[in-house]
């Protein structure tokens, strides 16, 4: 792993509720350097929330704890809302699951981007409308001058999904979130934005931590990987010794995953130990 430059030491999140507390992230420790960490486990395995606890996005009454939580070499916990502001869009950015629910539906592509250099970066308007248009063009964008000015409805799926890592990486961040990108896509459109990724990543030196449920994509994209399970992380390996997994739950879902090469007439079915929380 090369220089770390995001360092978390038994972070979790709880949930005050009438029954007592539900903890939806325990005691997760990582480091990440500038490589591509995969983080893979089942709908509700706490993935999503461990992304927005580093970016400090858990809404109230959620609890946020750690004993260390350190981004280039800055503790995260101890920040205002002033300090958030400063780092969010321009150290680190986070691309959500389904862009049509994070671009705004009633201002232009194009002057939404901008926006992000103007606020990050302070451009001038023209500065900032040539990034924008040098970034649609960097995630293969065909016609960007005709995709500046269009609406967020007015794009399909996966051109939606290539406007917000445009959106995300246009003030060049040291650390890039991407929870579920490529998972609305079809497989060729899918494919594109995972080569966009990886290029950019490798460009700019970025840190990526790339949030997916789906182990194919993980093993052969990612440099290492996460492997969790009702909040916790269960086990860490290399991505390309995922088929050599040590923990049952992950040899489970390894079993699980179809394959051209070695189809099966039955899939194997997870069964789950009560230990695995514990």
């Amino acid at each position: 792993m090369s220089e770390s430059l995001l360092t978390v030491r038994n972070l979790s999140v709880t949930y005050p509720g009438r029954t007592g507390m539900t903890h939806a992230l325990r005691n997760a420790s990582f480091e990440l350097g500038r490589e591509r960490l995969g983080i893979v486990g089942e709908s509700g395995s706490g993935k999503s929330t461990m992304g927005r606890a580093i970016l400090g996005l858990i809404p109230r009454p959620g609890i946020v704890s750690a004993d260390q939580l350190d981004f280039a070499g800055r503790s995260l916990l101890a920040n205002t809302d002033r300090d958030w502001q400063s780092l969010r869009g321009r150290r680190i950015s986070m691309i959500m699951q389904d862009p049509k629910y994070s671009l705004n539906p009633v201002k232009r592509i194009g002057d939404q981007i901008a926006e992000t250099c103007r606020l990050h970066l302070g451009s001038t308007r023209k500065d900032a409308e040539s990034r924008a248009l040098a970034m649609l063009e960097a995630v293969q964008i065909r016609n960007p001058d005709t995709v500046f000015t269009l609406y967020p409805h007015q794009l399909s799926g996966g051109m939606g999904q290539r406007v917000m890592i445009a959106m995300m990486l246009v003030a060049e961040p040291d650390l890039l979130i991407a929870d579920e990108p490529t998972s609305a896509l079809d497989v060729t459109v899918q494919n594109e934005v995972l080569r966009i990724l990886d290029r950019l990543v490798s460009e700019r030196g970025m840190g990526l931590l790339f949030i997916s449920h789906n182990l194919t994509v993980v093993s052969s994209f990612c440099d290492r990987v996460l492997i969790m399970y009702g909040g916790r992380i269960l086990e860490q390996c290399a991505a390309a010794d995922l088929a050599r997994a040590q923990h049952p739950y992950t040899r489970a879902l390894m079993a699980a995953t179809p394959s051209l090469d070695h189809p099966k007439a039955e899939l194997a079915t997870l069964v789950r130990d009560p230990s695995w929380l514990e």
